[in-house]
């Protein structure tokens, strides 16, 4: 059976980055997902999610620090930048997101206490 990770790590095309982006842009307004994320935001986040938001945000500050101007840059040209960035840095990715992992957990208690008292608050105003 296929994990969280191997759908999050398949390589996609042009066309299907697109498509995707397309769907969840739909899917982000409808009422049910922003629910969804509501109550995704008061509880805490599985081990395997937590690594996949290091390596997400490790990967970001590759692509910051080494090509700025990512943002700006046509999709292909972003294809072939996150190709670079990991066939150049993939071995280091995985060193520094295991580092910012442990630092992620420990900020994750936090994180739900302060999305729990945000909730108490607004029902304490209604």
């Amino acid at each position: 059976m296929k994990n969280f990770k191997d759908f999050y790590e398949a390589v996609a095309s042009v066309l299907q980055r697109k498509k995707l982006a397309r769907r969840m842009s739909k899917m982000a307004r409808m009422p049910a997902i922003k629910m969804k994320k509501k109550r995704a935001a008061l509880r805490m986040r599985t081990p395997g999610k937590l690594a996949l938001l290091a390596r997400k945000k490790t990967i970001q500050s590759f692509r910051d620090k080494f090509y700025p101007t990512y943002g700006g840059m046509s999709l292909q040209q972003r294809v072939i930048v996150d190709n670079k960035i990991m066939q150049k840095y993939g071995k280091k990715i995985d060193k520094v997101s295991k580092k910012l992992l442990m630092k992620l957990k420990k900020t994750e208690l936090e994180r739900v206490k302060k999305a729990r008292a945000s909730v108490k608050l607004k029902m304490q105003e209604k």
